[in-house]
């Protein structure tokens, strides 16, 4: 019996796969140095948002990476089977975190899901949603521990 590799739902852009998989291998190569690979996956005009911003154009967002990935020690992905939808595409994620901010650059692990939309083999939105206190409320050490200590008064 054969598998899909990814759940297909309607036609889909025969450009989606390959920008799906150049998309994938960019996040587990993506750090500060090499910021210029993100032209090789995103449009010009590309749409970005997360729980922390929202930037407009690859000027834009090549400054927001930089400014995420200025003190990550490390960062790698495990991404999930994505769901397509013709240029549509949901593909959950592990973000396996090392920051020297957070929990002393101790790696966290993160839950989300970006949602993007490719055209003309380029990525021009992307969302992703994540909790961001399990990204930083939860590491940080003050932080962490008034809400460890609001949890326990609360429970």
């Amino acid at each position: 019996m054969k598998t899909a590799s990814a759940i297909e739902v309607g036609s889909q852009d025969s450009a989606v796969p390959a920008t799906l998989a150049q998309f994938t291998q960019l996040f587990n190569e993506l750090d500060k140095g090499n910021l210029n690979k993100l032209s090789e996956v995103y449009s010009e005009d590309v749409q970005f948002q997360d729980p922390l911003g929202s930037v407009r154009g690859l000027d834009q967002l090549t400054h927001y990476f930089a400014g995420a990935y200025a003190n990550a020690i490390s960062c790698r992905f495990d991404f999930s089977e994505p769901v397509t939808h013709g240029d549509t595409v949901a593909i959950p994620w592990i973000m396996h975190l090392r920051h020297k901010r957070i929990k002393r650059g101790r790696e966290i692990m993160v839950d989300g899901i970006s949602h993007l939309r490719i055209r003309g083999g380029k990525v021009c939105y992307h969302r992703d949603y994540f909790d961001a206190g399990q990204l930083l409320y939860e590491n940080l050490p003050l932080v962490g521990r008034v809400i460890r200590f609001i949890k326990g008064y609360a429970g």
